[in-house]
C-alpha cells in the first residue's frame, strides 16, 4: 500500500511533509503551513508501511521536509525553518530566542513525561499507566504548566511570544490535546493554559484544518 498523500493548495508545491498517519511530532509543523496558509503535501505512513520508508529517511526517522529535492530531519529543526521562512517563529531577534526557549523547554517536558505518555498511548508498557501518571507526570506537568502560565501572563497577549500566534504556540495546544484526549481532567488545574489552548484552536485557519483533518488518536 502506497503513503498516504493528503495535498493542500493548487499550486505547484515545492514542500512534502513525511509523517505517520498521526498529529504527533508532525502536527505543529502541518499547523504552521495551515495557519501561514501555505500548500504542501502531507504524506503519511502506516506503521506497517514505515519500514519500507525508512532508509529513505536522514537518521532514519520522521518527521522529514523534503523543499526543493533537500531532506530535512527533526521536528523542532523543520518547525524552525517553516516558521521563520512564513513569518510565525517570533518578529524580532528576542521574539525568536523566546520561542526557541519554549520549544526547548517542552522537549525536556516532553522528555520528562515520555513513559507515562507512551505507556498510556499504549507505544510502550513502561509500567501501569495510572502509577506513572502520579510519579512521573504530575510532578513534570506542575511544573512545565506553571512556567507556561507565568510566561502568558508576563507577555499579555494571549500567546506565549509576542501579539500574535507562533509555531510555539501551535506546538503547546497540540501536545495539551492529546494529554486531555488520554485523561481528560489532567490539566484541569490550569484554567488560564485551557482557555490559551481554545484561543490556539479557535484561530480560522487552525479551526478549518481541525474540522477537515484526518481523525487520528494522538
Amino acid at each position: 500500500m502506497a503513503p498516504k498523500l493528503l495535498c493542500f493548495g493548487k499550486k505547484k508545491m515545492p514542500y512534502k511533509l513525511y509523517y505517520f498517519d498521526g498529529r504527533g511530532t508532525g502536527e505543529a509543523i502541518r499547523q504552521v503551513f495551515k495557519l501561514a496558509n501555505e500548500p504542501f503535501e502531507d504524506i503519511r505512513f502506516s506503521m506497517e508501511e514505515w519500514p519500507k520508508h525508512k532508509e529513505a529517511m536522514p537518521f532514519g526517522q520522521v518527521p522529514v521536509l523534503e523543499v526543493d529535492g533537500e531532506m530535512i530531519p527533526q521536528s523542532a529543526a523543520i518547525g524552525r525553518f517553516v516558521a521563520r521562512k512564513f513569518g510565525l517563529g517570533g518578529k524580532t531577534p528576542a521574539e525568536e530566542a523566546w520561542v526557541d526557549a519554549i520549544v526547548d523547554l517542552f522537549k525536556d517536558h516532553y522528555n520528562e513525561v515520555k513513559d507515562w505518555y507512551y505507556t498510556a498511548l499504549g507505544f510502550m508498557n513502561k509500567g501501569d499507566k495510572n502509577e506513572l501518571y502520579k510519579s512521573v507526570y504530575e510532578p513534570a506537568r506542575d511544573k512545565f504548566y506553571t512556567f507556561l502560565q507565568q510566561r502568558l501572563k508576563k507577555n499579555g497577549t494571549g500567546f506565549l511570544v509576542g501579539k500574535s500566534a507562533t509555531w510555539a504556540d501551535l506546538l503547546i495546544a497540540d501536545h495539551m490535546l492529546t494529554v486531555i484526549q488520554l485523561k481528560p481532567d489532567a490539566l484541569s488545574t490550569f484554567p488560564e493554559m485551557l482557555a490559551f489552548k481554545r484561543r490556539i484552536e479557535e484561530l480560522p485557519q487552525i479551526k478549518k484544518w481541525i474540522e477537515t483533518r484526518p481523525k487520528t488518536p494522538f
